[in-house]
């Protein structure tokens, strides 16, 4: 059974929809991505798995369990964390009071220590800076806490929102090479939504087109890679 699945959801703006019937799923351990043009719907496709969009139609299901109708606060003490597109950290923060701000639902004092000695090993840069506000860090240090922030909260889905947006490329390929690794070492699931379509199918086990609020085409990642429509369209090639 999928950790995650999305059967038929529409979502609406006012009187527009964003969202046509769009399935899909994820299983457990995998890396899933959505790939798409500006405005096909990645980022409400994520909105809407977190309940901050309200959905019209259909059903969000996590293990099995409907949470289509719960509010954030509830999804997240369920299990699914989501890294915002644009990161959205606590400027005026230290990075450990960041850090401390996504454990914010946890009681085990010594289990936080611990995923936070954790987090310092994952990325030694937050490390070097534990006691910096998070408003000065470079914007790929922000991703970096943004990402660790999530992990903090122990999910079970981890979601993430564009990465890769507004970083140097020595960044971008440095955050996937870490969403790679939290996957295979920590064994999180991750549903990640990405402008960079190669990047992300790079380090996918499978991938989903949406187009004008539609899923176009689901197949694994590798064959998205070869697709010629997709190559043309996404890929630059």
């Amino acid at each position: 059974m999928a950790i995650l699945k999305v059967d038929k959801i529409s979502t609406y703006y006012g009187n527009i929809q964003a969202l046509r019937e769009i399935s899909l799923s994820v299983e457990e351990g995998e890396i899933v991505t959505l790939i798409g043009a500006n405005g096909a719907g990645k980022t409400t496709t994520l909105m809407s798995i977190c309940g901050i969009t309200p959905v019209r139609g259909g059903a969000v299901y996590l293990d099995g369990q409907d949470i289509t109708r719960l509010n954030p606060n509830s999804i997240v003490e369920l299990g699914i964390a989501q890294v915002p597109e644009g990161r959205r950290i606590f400027p005026q923060l230290t990075v450990t009071e960041n850090l401390d701000m996504g454990a914010f639902l946890r009681k085990d004092k010594a289990g936080i220590k611990a995923d936070m000695e954790e987090v310092f090993t994952l990325f030694p840069r937050l490390a070097e800076r534990r006691h910096q506000a998070g408003g000065t860090l470079s914007g790929g240090e922000q991703q970096m806490l943004a990402i660790s922030r999530a992990l903090m909260q122990r999910p079970r889905v981890l979601l993430l929102d564009e990465p890769s947006l507004g970083l140097a490329p020595i960044f971008v390929q440095h955050i996937f090479e870490i969403i790679k690794m939290i996957n295979a070492e920590r064994k999180t699931t991750i549903f990640l939504v990405e402008q960079n379509a190669h990047m992300a199918l790079k380090i996918a086990h499978k991938g989903y087109v949406l187009q004008n609020g539609r899923i176009k085409i689901e197949d694994s990642a590798e064959n998205l890679l070869a697709n010629e429509e997709v190559r043309k369209a996404y890929l630059g090639i």
